[in-house]
């Protein structure tokens, strides 16, 4: 029901900003990015999960190798952004991050993007996007149910599963991300996490406690724009992928 939605959505949105563009008389600059707009609001709607984004790539992943540690990042754009080659040298990680995703457009994605790629684990990054609104108003529950519904199809696929905490936000830049992504959702969407770990025997990933500041925002050099690591946010949030990855490999 929330896909239907988000479609008509999408397609209401494009449908105004045509009907708005053939009011307009000849085309200029401003047009032209007009119309730039109206195509990609049509392409998403065709393809709301963005299933086609790795298709092409998807096809060429061979088979794992025996006893190879192939793991998937599943995410937003924080995974997106993610070198993964120079943070994990020689390491057979496969990055399946979207960005602007939420996490119903992941749970669709997640046969042809995870299970298809026959990972030994699956390390989810997601959430921040819900809580923004990115596909429309999610409650917490909702965001919960899709982590359970993308943990359910791991474990009945024999891949194990990281979930990694939500980062924090900050409020030091130009942008005031908070107005998007309360603080309060984020601390009550980790601990949700935590426990929900906890009680499948699943490695929780915890970004949230070594990225924060005393003032409970993301630290002002791990992130430009208060949502994005840059190089330094990566640093700090490598080591810890790596050992959690490793934490969740040996598990049985």
């Amino acid at each position: 029901m929330r896909v239907r939605c988000s479609l008509a959505f999408l397609l209401i949105s494009a449908l105004s900003v045509i009907a708005s563009a053939q009011n307009q008389t000849p085309v200029t600059d401003s047009n032209e990015a007009l119309k730039q707009q109206i195509d990609r609001l049509q392409k998403r709607a065709m393809d709301w999960p963005q299933l086609n984004r790795y298709k092409d790539a998807n096809a060429k992943v061979p088979e794992p190798e025996k006893n190879e540690g192939r793991v998937v990042f599943m995410g937003d754009s924080i995974t997106d952004g993610w070198k993964l080659a120079e943070y994990f040298p020689g390491k057979p990680y496969i990055n399946r991050g979207i960005s602007g995703q939420t996490t119903p457009q992941m749970l669709i994605r997640f046969r042809p993007d995870v299970i298809a790629l026959k990972p030994r684990a699956v390390l989810i990054l997601a959430g921040t996007n819900d809580i923004a609104g990115n596909t429309g108003p999610m409650t917490l529950e909702m965001i919960e149910n899709n982590y359970a519904s993308m943990a359910d199809l791991a474990k009945a696929n024999g891949i194990k599963v990281v979930f990694a905490s939500v980062l924090p936000i900050h409020d030091y830049g130009k942008t005031k991300i908070s107005e998007r992504r309360a603080p309060e959702q984020i601390l009550k969407l980790n601990e949700w996490l935590k426990s929900y770990c906890k009680a499948s025997g699943l490695v929780y990933l915890d970004y949230f406690s070594k990225m924060v500041d005393e003032k409970g925002m993301l630290k002002a050099e791990l992130a430009n724009d208060g949502l994005h690591p840059n190089a330094e946010g990566y640093k700090v949030m490598a080591p810890l992928a790596e050992s959690a990855i490793q934490q969740t490999l040996k598990k049985k």
